[in-house]
């Protein structure tokens, strides 16, 4: 499973969205210029947070956008799932070799299990501490 710009920059707008909470809302413009990213390909990636009730929109000339429960609440899983669709490394089919089956359904639950236990509170207490390079590979 490889995880496109929309899983990537949306879990961007997540962390923010966190790093910010309780200090009113937020405009995709100010996370578009501080991450460098296109404010228009951000507006895209809202509306489905903000269907799947992972956000919230606050009209008016200091509006923006909230998490609509606390960083703590909200996982990696639940922000890949809405953007991704179902993780799955492979498409399989019941056919399928019964041992390559199970292989594929266990890394599928391995990927499932990390990004499940990895709160947005989570992903910005790494970085506020500098721990972001724990995930780093560099070749």
């Amino acid at each position: 499973m490889k995880i496109s710009t929309k899983g990537r920059y949306g879990l961007t707008i997540m962390m923010e969205l966190s790093a910010k909470f309780g200090e009113g809302p937020i405009s995709l413009k100010s996370i578009a210029e501080k991450n460098q990213l296109s404010e228009h390909y951000l507006e895209q990636l809202i509306a489905p947070l903000r269907n799947a009730g992972l956000v919230k929109s606050v009209r008016g000339a200091y509006g923006g956008y909230i998490l609509s429960k606390a960083a703590d609440q909200i996982t990696a899983g639940d922000v890949i799932r809405v953007l991704e669709g179902p993780i799955s490394p492979v498409d399989f089919t019941e056919e399928d070799d019964p041992a390559k089956r199970d292989l594929w359904l266990r890394i599928r639950d391995s990927i499932a299990s990390v990004l499940d236990s990895t709160t947005l509170g989570d992903l910005v207490t790494f970085k506020e501490e500098g721990q972001i390079d724990n995930y780093m590979f560099y070749i």
